[in-house]
């Protein structure tokens, strides 16, 4: 009997210690990857990749750009029928900017940028000759008008 207590109790109290061969294996595993890690994102760093942008084209495009710029009746300013700026803003510095670029994107590829100001009936006159000039500041000459009934 007293035997069995003996293997009873060094089987309960049997500390196993610090295990130290686990801990390596681990630590190892973690090294392998960030080394596999850091050689991949060198390769990719060295990828010569280039960006998409405007490019200049060597012969004419037969087809027009067209933008169409909406005027509403309380003056808010759309440019295919997406809002820009506030309509108390008088100097449109985000439709000046599109405008720019689209005029840069048109020029670059030759083709026409064609510009149609659709205006409401009841649009403030001024909000038109504001219009007009963030159009001259872009470059665009070749601009049309009509009248809508609403958007």
């Amino acid at each position: 009997m007293s035997r069995h207590r003996r293997h009873h109790r060094a089987r309960s109290s049997g500390d196993l210690g610090f295990q130290i061969a686990p801990m390596i294996d681990v630590v190892f595993v973690i090294l392998v990857f960030f080394m596999s890690l850091t050689s991949t994102v060198k390769i990719e760093a060295e990828l010569n990749t280039k960006l998409p942008g405007t490019t200049v084209t060597s012969a004419a495009v037969e087809f027009p750009d067209e933008q169409t710029i909406g005027i509403e009746h309380n003056g808010q300013v759309l440019l295919n029928e997406d809002l820009f700026d506030n309509p108390g803003d008088p100097s449109l510095p985000r439709l000046t900017n599109a405008l720019l670029r689209l005029k840069e994107n048109a020029d670059a590829s030759k083709t026409l940028l064609l510009v149609t100001i659709a205006s409401d009936p009841k649009a403030p006159y001024h909000r038109t000759i504001e219009v007009l000039n963030a159009l001259a500041v872009a470059g665009v000459a070749n601009v049309t008008f009509t009248v809508s009934d609403g958007f």
